[in-house]
């Protein structure tokens, strides 16, 4: 039938004779809708059309087949070789570290000026007046170096050189520190020669035990605006590198007798200790005075990620001291927690980290109870803040259960302390010798130098020097190497456009955390904190991804084909599709590999123009000149070649496009062959369209605004032309939200332009305001079916809204509305009564398309509920549309506005008057940690308070990572014709709702309210900030994970004699009135070097 000419309306009469539609006259309307859709699209879409060029042009170009157990394994193992390469440079890098610290000769008497070195923070030091190093005046040691643009490295860089970072509050002239630079300077040679045999190497780092960071090559540090906390043994490689998983449970003294300015200390080292703990980990917090109890709703261990450290740190703020000491109590929950063998947990290194302001029990029945004779679990105290109690219980603990003893006087030294365990944990891998030389691949993370998303190969460097003739070999471990690969380089092994648009690749590591996915975007990003997306977050979870999941972390290869569910590219539309995913691992990795395919995309085309002639004529169409009669084409912003200019700006790619394209031929080597042809055939292709269909129509007659069609080959044709200035779709097909659910559903799919509640409503001027039409274009040939094109219409907005209303009415001509008389019963149409008959055509994720409500035409695109949310809800609970709800990980948000940040204490305690007029507290330990506290304030204010006009121009400050709760909407089971009343007593409307065949609407015809008291809840649709699901119920089912192959948690050949000794500083008075003089002055003295349990390294 063809489509319906319509003309302006005449009036309409009163209302008062009119009753509600029948069902039939509906269905009837219904039907005049499809047929008018059907018809323009028949029309002007040109599917027919379009499928006949294609044939008429079938010998220029090739159908070719995607086969996913090929496809899938070779690129797996494309990223193997990768990654062995890298693997190599990096046992390369150990070996040569570990033979270099056993040749030196440590010098106790070495000076800065003795080493010359590139201290990477050294300019941002220099302009900093305040810093320590520059009234050191240490600068002499430091050489300068020019540098130069590296875009593989998104930095300025010097091969020639290392650049070293020393963690701040570590003294760079200690003869640690100087021993340490003097033997790493060695490692320079290796680097280069690595980089020589592998030109591809991005960063290579040793990260020394000591916190001394060297790394190839040499570029300035990207030193924060704030105190820079960077210290390489808290980043999440060195963590994985440097011991083996761990079970951790924290108990932390609650009792009476730890002050205010203790129990501060004790909650800010238990958030330290939480960062040095990694997604391989598990951990519990418990406080304990009379009892033990855990601090959060976590009752067992959970595993150490970023959420549930969240909690963890949130909960140890709300720690009160009261009552008495009770260390049995704490340790036998302790030990316990890590007897439970019914959770998941790491089943490697086991500990026990107790924070105490001191005691004189032993509870030595405990330990012979849960720990003795075999020892499995180490037991770490930790003296916190200044007393007079004795220390020795706490070091007995320690030093009877394979652990280590620290003090913890002051907020200087937490972060020092709270990390150093580690090297008791690295004992048995360095005693295990070459066994423990195990290459480990880490989560994604975000690299501190600016490289964006990376992984890391780790390695673990040994001692292997003996303390004396005949002695036992150290075992200490030196430190890790590391040798960063960007996700960037892995995506380039992947085949990008031969999958089709809702064709990719993913690949998850052993936590089940995406490595590579199309959804893997997190809009901000912390270098502190790992990038963690599960592969069920990354898409929409059901069940048969969890077994896809479980098989890919079990290392199996395997196929299935799914029906689920997929969020539209803009995150408002669900669909459900079916899709087919193959997997297998990558060998010698924690890295499972994936390939998601739709049926629609086993074939693809693959152009084939050897005519050269044809090539010169098609690429002509690409030319601006050609727009006004051909229409304006867009071009994917793709690498077509490697000298091609990118932008932003689709006019300037363009250009710079077709300026390559008059040096170079499509054929040209440094030029992709296959983009390239494709595009230029898809050029042709669209062009054949314009002169068979669009030019010789006149698409005001049927009110629309443009015509357009788009390829797989990345050609989006726009006509007529003046109709590109209102394009606002991405110029990239396999962007757009249109493109990628025309080739996802059968039919017609309607997109209403986007409307935010929060934004103006819509201004309907100049008739420029559309509504996109489009449907797949699908091929058969030789039985070979794909889907290489989409077309559509774009409708002029109000036009169709008039058009709408005719459609929905009782006219039995073009040009003559029903007329009723006085005393005749006529039906409600859409079109005479729009006063008291609501009609509207809604889309499938609930959002308003066409109404005949004039005052309704700038709310298109709104979601349903927010124009009448009486009328969304009955549809919503009468099954016509189903909710999904899922969680964002990656949004950012701003942050919420505080006086102090970090993790840091939130205060000091600040003596009284009394206080300050008592001789005796002058003398007193608390007197000491106050200006402790009070001189490391001056030094690292930072840590205390953030500066808040900084925060405002830091655009890191105003926006942080945060998790969003999303809602969508999709059709539910009913799919027919469906009348019903909104039960409301008074207020009470009938309602009638029918899905339009072979499109994505709704079709919604109801009385229009009486009054409001209806209005018993609104359906939300918008994202809204969220804490995400709750995490105590999310720990009781864990989702299945491995842990890595290895562990290295016991030795025979230990030696846990050295296990800690005391550390602190006795007040002096003279130190006190020396302090107070340089508080009042304002001057920071000059800094020592760090004392602690665990400064001298055997070296």
């Amino acid at each position: 039938m063809p489509p319906l000419l319509l003309l302006p309306l005449l009036a309409a009469p009163g209302a008062s004779a009119y009753s509600f539609p029948q069902q039939h006259t509906m269905q009837h309307w219904a039907r005049r809708l499809e047929q008018e859709i059907d018809g323009v699209m028949r029309i002007f879409g040109g599917v027919q059309q379009l499928r006949e060029i294609y044939k008429d042009n079938r010998n220029l170009f090739e159908v070719q087949e995607n086969e996913p157990q090929k496809l899938v394994e070779k690129v797996a193992g494309d990223i193997e070789s990768l990654l062995d390469r890298k693997v190599q440079a990096l046992k390369r890098l150990a070996d040569a570290a570990e033979n270099f610290q056993k040749a030196h000769r440590w010098q106790d008497n070495i000076k800065e000026e003795d080493i010359m070195y590139y201290d990477a923070k050294a300019d941002a030091e220099l302009d900093d007046p305040e810093s320590e190093d520059v009234e050191r005046g240490s600068k002499a040691s430091t050489l300068s170096l020019d540098f130069v643009e590296d875009s593989n490295f998104k930095n300025k860089v010097n091969y020639s050189y290392t650049a070293v970072q020393i963690p701040t509050d570590i003294y760079k002239g200690s003869t640690v520190i100087l021993n340490e630079l003097n033997w790493t300077e060695a490692l320079e040679n290796v680097f280069i020669e690595n980089r020589r045999q592998d030109p591809t190497l991005l960063w290579q780092v040793f990260g020394s035990a000591t916190g001394v960071t060297r790394y190839y090559p040499a570029t300035a540090w990207r030193a924060p605006k704030k105190i820079d906390l960077y210290d390489v043994r808290r980043r999440p490689w060195y963590i994985q590198g440097a011991s083996s998983p761990k079970d951790m449970v924290i108990i932390v003294d609650v009792s009476g007798s730890v002050s205010g300015l203790t129990l501060k200390l004790m909650k800010t080292s238990v958030c330290e200790m939480l960062d040095t703990l990694s997604d391989d980990d598990y951990v519990n917090v418990a406080s304990f005075n009379e009892k033990a109890q855990p601090v959060s709703c976590f009752t067992h261990l959970v595993q150490a990620n970023v959420r549930n450290k969240k909690v963890f740190k949130e909960a140890v703020q709300g720690m009160v001291a009261k009552g008495t000491t009770g260390y049995k109590a704490g340790f036998e929950y302790a030990f316990n927690q890590l007897q439970n063998s019914n959770i998941t947990r790491a089943n490697c290194n086991k500990m026990i980290m107790m924070f105490t302001d001191g005691g004189e029990d032993r509870v030595q029945d405990v330990f012979e109870k849960y720990n003795w004779p075999n020892r499995t679990v180490r037991v770490f105290t930790f003296s916190v803040g200044q007393h007079n109690y004795d220390v020795t219980p706490l070091q007995w603990m320690a030093c009877a259960n394979k652990g280590y003893y620290f003090e913890i006087p002051s907020i200087g030294a937490i972060r020092i302390n709270t990390q150093e365990y580690l090297d008791v944990l690295g004992r048995p891998m360095v005693l295990a010798g070459k066994e423990a030389k195990q290459v480990q691949w880490t989560n994604v993370y975000e690299d501190a130098l600016g490289l964006g998303l990376v992984v890391t190969g780790t390695l673990p460097v040994f001692n292997l020097t003996q303390d004396g003739p005949g002695e036992k070999k150290n075992q200490l471990i030196l430190g890790v190497m590391g040798i960063d690969v960007a996700l960037n380089d892995i995506k380039r092994l992947t085949p990008n456009y031969t999958l089709g648009a809702n064709g990719y690749v993913f690949a998850i590591d052993l936590n089940g955390y995406v490595l590579l996915h199309p959804n893997l975007k997190p809009q901000t990003t912390n270098f502190r904190e790992p990038v963690t997306l599960d592969f069920l977050d990354a898409e929409l979870e059901d069940e048969n991804k969890e077994e896809i999941r479980r098989s890919m972390i079990d290392g199996n290869k395997g196929h299935k084909q799914i029906r689920t569910l997929v969020k539209s590219l803009d995150e408002r539309y669900i669909d459900e599709v079916m899709r087919n995913y193959t997997w297998v691992p990558i060998t010698s990795t924690n890295y499972s590999l994936g390939l998601v395919l739709p049926p629609y995309s086993t074939f693809y085309l693959q152009a084939n123009l050897s005519d050269q002639i044809l090539q010169v004529k098609y690429f002509e169409f690409l030319l601006p000149s050609s727009f006004e009669s051909e229409g304006h084409v867009f071009i994917a912003p793709r690498e077509y070649c490697k000298d091609l200019n990118a932008s932003d700006n689709t006019t300037e790619f363009l250009k710079n496009f077709i300026e390559l394209m008059e040096k170079v031929t499509p054929d040209s080597k440094q030029c992709n062959n296959f983009l390239l042809h494709n595009l230029i055939l898809d050029t042709g292709i669209t062009q054949q369209l314009v002169e068979r269909v669009w030019r010789d129509q006149d698409l005001n007659t049927y009110s629309l605004l443009a015509v357009f069609a788009a390829t797989d080959g990345g050609i989006t044709r726009v006509f007529p032309n003046k109709a590109a200035e209102d394009w606002t779709e991405n110029p990239e097909p396999f962007n757009a939200s249109f493109y990628r659910r025309s080739l996802d559903n059968h039919g017609y799919v309607f997109k209403p332009p986007h409307q935010d509640a929060l934004l103006r409503p819509l201004e309907l001027e100049n008739d420029t305001v559309g509504i996109l039409v489009s449907t797949a274009v699908e091929l058969s040939l030789g039985g070979r079916t794909l889907r290489p094109a989409v077309v559509g219409v774009k409708l002029d907005l109000e036009a169709w809204a008039e058009k709408f209303k005719v459609l929905a009415s009782n006219r039995t001509h073009q040009d003559q509305p029903q007329k009723c008389g006085p005393s005749s019963h006529c039906e409600m149409d859409c079109e005479v009564n729009n006063e008291d008959l609501l009609c509207v055509l809604i889309d499938d994720g609930g959002f308003l398309v066409l109404s005949n409500q004039n005052h309704q035409w700038d709310q298109v695109g709104r979601f349903f509920s927010e124009v009448d949310a009486n009328l969304m809800m009955a549809l919503y609970n009468n099954s016509f549309y189903t909710r999904k709800e899922s969680y964002d990980y990656q949004a950012a948000c701003a942050p919420q506005p505080q006086g102090n940040l970090g993790a840091a204490p939130r205060g000091i305690f600040v003596p009284t008057i009394a206080d300050f007029l008592n001789l005796a507290w002058w003398t007193s330990a608390a007197a000491w940690s106050v200006f402790q506290q009070l001189l490391y304030g001056l030094i690292y204010h930072s840590w205390f308070q953030a500066d808040p006009t900084e925060a405002e121009g830091n655009p890191e400050a105003r926006e942080s990572s945060c998790v969003m709760k999303q809602t969508q909407y999709y059709f539910g089971s009913v799919n027919t014709s469906y009348n019903a009343i909104i039960d409301c007593g008074n207020c009470s409307r009938l309602f009638h709702a029918q899905r339009l065949t072979n499109t994505n609407l709704l079709f919604v015809v109801a009385e229009k309210p009486l009054c409001s008291q209806c209005e018993a809840g609104r359906l939300l649709q918008k994202e809204t900030h969220s804490d995400g699901p709750e995490q105590c119920e999310l720990v009781q089912r864990p989702r299945y994970r491995r842990g890595p192959h290895i562990c290295f948690d016991y030795n025979a050949t230990e030696d846990t004699s050295d296990c800690g000794r005391g550390a602190s500083f006795p007040p002096s008075l003279g130190v006190l009135v020396s302090l107070q003089l340089l508080l009042l002055l304002g001057l920071p003295p000059r800094p020592q070097p760090q004392v602690h349990a665990h400064a001298s390294r055997g070296l």
